[in-house]
């Protein structure tokens, strides 16, 4: 304000009039002029020399912000498909043991069932062989019974007839009838075993 109040008392002053109202807010044309070319050429300078720095400066910090963005999304993606590599793992994963304890169950339930078959088998193998063992020892003792039956009937028939029985034919037959009686008489005598003092008591 006070150097354009200057500039306007030194103009009325060389024109030898005194400035009133707007015109002292005004300066004069060559001092317009002086300062637009100062103007013009600060901007130049400005335009050339500094604008191109701030402009570099800008463009280096967002490329690095750019580039700081791009490094996080690609972080990010690879993280999520990280992630769902991980999930895809461990869903096999779990597929992969439930398969095997299915898998081990059967072949336990398989091996059981061998098992079972397997005892079934030999128990039923140990029972013949115990009914085979004890039907021979059944027919060895009815043998050896037979015969000390046979002596036994042969010498007592001998005493009761009064001579010897030596004849093997006639000790045979006589064993055999003697058998064949005794085996009659087993019926009968249980029989009447069954019909004795008891039955009579009733």
């Amino acid at each position: 304000m006070t150097a354009l109040a200057d500039a306007a008392l030194t103009l009325a002053a060389e024109t030898g009039e005194e400035p009133a109202g707007i015109d002292l807010f005004l300066p004069a044309g060559y001092d317009i002029l002086w300062s637009a070319v100062v103007l013009v050429i600060i901007a130049v300078v400005f335009y050339k020399a500094v604008l191109p720095k701030f402009q570099a400066v800008l463009d280096e910090r967002t490329a690095k912000i750019e580039g700081g963005l791009a490094k996080a999304e690609s972080a990010q993606a690879e993280a999520a498909a990280a992630l769902a590599e991980y999930h895809q793992q461990l869903q096999e994963a779990r597929t992969e043991a439930a398969k095997i304890r299915e898998e081990a169950r059967a072949e336990g339930s398989a091996i059981v069932s061998d098992l079972r078959a397997k005892a079934s088998d030999d128990a039923a193998r140990i029972v013949e062989t115990a009914h085979r063992q004890i039907e021979a020892e059944r027919q060895q003792a009815a043998v050896s019974l037979r015969n000390d039956v046979g002596l036994l009937a042969t010498e007592l028939a001998s005493k009761i007839v009064g001579e010897s029985l030596a004849d093997s034919a006639r000790q045979s037959r006589v064993v055999d009838r003697f058998l064949d009686e005794l085996e009659a008489a087993g019926p009968a005598a249980a029989s009447a075993a069954g019909t004795g003092p008891g039955t009579e008591e009733r």
